[in-house]
């Protein structure tokens, strides 16, 4: 069962949530991540990506990025721009854009539960990108960027949820990308007792996005208890930020894929070795997948839709996947893509940024599109309870959690 627990946060200021609030540090290339934080020198992407700081000739991963993050973040709270929650609280965070909220609890997971898998965990992680925020958690005994946690709707936590949700926010704001944010504070006693105890009774936790962050935090907490040998388990270090959302209100994007070339295969070559595993149909315009089992290809200006024949279907958990079938009759065996995370001839495309990206795409390098119908949030637990893994980019999820409105510290 899911042991969870509030934490006293470091916060924004009042009046600085909008200008501190930043998109999680993978998001941006370098390049990009000096660009976002050009004339905002309160965005916490100069904290979470502290190589901003420096010109080029400093190596992303030299130490002194680390210091540097380290010193911003001290000076920050030195100058007032983050406050210390004066008690261990929860908060809501409640995220709406496009029409649709969806509401989530702010907390602290325990590392004991990732290691013994009442938090499950449906892709595989990759150390050098571990390492990293490893480096980035450990210089600054805090954990900036919350881990996306997803669970089974209990009814309790709702009701607490609601309540709270009738008094005045702490924050409320709308982010450039036009998402609006709004956090209230769960600071009773009854009320956290009872979120602390229903959630008990959630037998599993999952992580729908940040495997790396988690796996990171998890580590640094281990080390941490290394160095503290008469660690009780209470002390910060064995717990992480997470934000924990009912699974009705999560809504996964479609990962699509873009290949750059065709294999040496002609254009009609292709289309006939595609109709031996899936019925083959052009369309008239572009037009997403209308459910399970169909892709959208975009291929010399064309669109078509394939749909797959029943013979390359399947009720594994991992195998009946689309993005599965896909990698497994087409991008390997015809395309000859066999390690989609390495293979410089495919690139991913996250479905925010709609079919026209993937028209652009193809188009520059005379390759193929693949639009994908999106994965549920059942099959990625179903995946996940079966203790199995997704292939890589299966899941696209929106809005973005903001990084630097919570930071959970604990001891060195």
């Amino acid at each position: 069962m899911a042991n969870v627990r509030p934490f006293a946060a470091y916060r924004p200021n009042k009046g600085l949530a909008a200008e501190i609030a930043a998109l999680p540090y993978d998001v941006y290339s370098r390049a990009e991540a000096c660009e976002a934080v050009r004339g905002r020198p309160h965005s916490f992407l100069r904290i979470d990506r502290a190589e901003t700081s420096f010109d080029d000739s400093v190596d992303a991963y030299d130490d002194r990025v680390y210091e540097k993050a380290n010193a911003l973040f001290r000076a920050w709270i030195d100058r007032g721009d983050f406050i210390r929650e004066e008690k261990p609280v929860y908060y809501i965070y409640a995220l709406t854009a496009d029409g649709r909220t969806q509401t989530g609890l702010v907390l602290c997971a325990s590392i004991d539960d990732y290691l013994n898998g009442v938090i499950r965990k449906h892709e595989n992680t990759r150390a050098e990108k571990e390492l990293d925020r490893i480096r980035h958690v450990d210089a600054l005994s805090a954990q900036t960027g919350p881990i996306f946690l997803a669970y089974r709707r209990e009814e309790r936590v709702a009701e607490v949820g609601a309540r709270c949700q009738k008094r005045a926010p702490l924050y409320d704001f709308m982010s450039e990308d036009g998402v609006r944010h709004t956090v209230w504070t769960v600071d009773g006693g009854a009320d956290i007792e009872r979120i602390t105890e229903g959630l008990a009774r959630v037998p599993h936790l999952y992580i729908a996005d940040g495997h790396h962050r988690a796996a990171s935090a998890v580590k640094v907490g281990l080390q941490r208890r290394a160095a503290h040998p008469g660690y009780t388990g209470e002390e910060e270090f064995n717990y992480f930020l997470s934000v924990l959302f009912p699974e009705d209100e999560l809504h996964i994007l479609d990962y699509n894929r873009v290949v750059r070339d065709l294999n040496g295969l002609g254009e009609a070559a292709f289309l006939e070795r595609l109709s031996g595993k899936f019925t083959v149909e052009r369309l008239g315009a572009a037009e997403k997948p209308r459910e399970k089992g169909e892709i959208g290809m975009y291929l010399s200006g064309k669109w078509y839709r394939l749909t797959a024949k029943a013979e390359i279907r399947s009720g594994d958990p991992v195998e009946g996947l689309d993005v599965s079938v896909l990698q497994n009759e087409v991008l390997g065996p015809i395309l000859g893509i066999g390690d989609p995370k390495t293979d410089v001839r495919i690139a991913f495309v996250g479905g925010i940024r709609g079919l026209a990206e993937l028209e652009r795409r193809a188009a520059e390098t005379g390759g193929v599109a693949f639009a994908m119908y999106p994965t549920t949030v059942e099959e990625l637990f179903t995946v996940a309870d079966a203790g199995r893994l997704m292939p890589p980019k299966s899941t696209w999820f929106e809005p973005k959690l903001r990084s630097g409105l919570f930071i959970h510290t604990f001891e060195r």
